[in-house]
């Protein structure tokens, strides 16, 4: 059975790429089901994120989760999940247009092997 849980954040999105989670916090023996992930603008103007699931610190093409995403000032965007699996060497990495309107919140689940 699984722990319900924070899986990251809230962390503020940059404009360079930064690993925001790692699949199971790093340990082989764990790993994450995500479920919801929420993007929120606390901004005055409008702004976009990315978000990528594979290496370290990576935004390669066909890893996106989502791309370009447009979130309206003073809102939040919503992405979830029936069941996302992240393993230990997977990270979910993610950028932003702004410096620091975005604000990334990772929810889920966590099973030990």
């Amino acid at each position: 059975m699984g722990t319900t849980k924070l899986l990251a954040g809230p962390a503020a999105l940059g404009t360079s790429a930064a690993n925001i989670s790692q699949g199971g916090g790093g340990s082989a023996l764990i790993y994450d089901i995500v479920k919801q992930i929420r993007v929120t603008n606390k901004g005055s103007v409008d702004a976009t994120f990315s978000l990528y699931l594979g290496a370290t610190g990576a935004t390669a093409a066909g890893t996106e989760l989502a791309k370009s995403q447009v979130v309206k000032a003073g809102t939040s965007a919503d992405i979830f999940f029936t069941g996302l699996k992240v393993v230990s060497t997977q990270y979910l990495v993610g950028l932003s247009d702004t410096a620091t309107a975005l604000t990334i919140t990772v929810l889920g689940e966590q099973y030990v092997v």
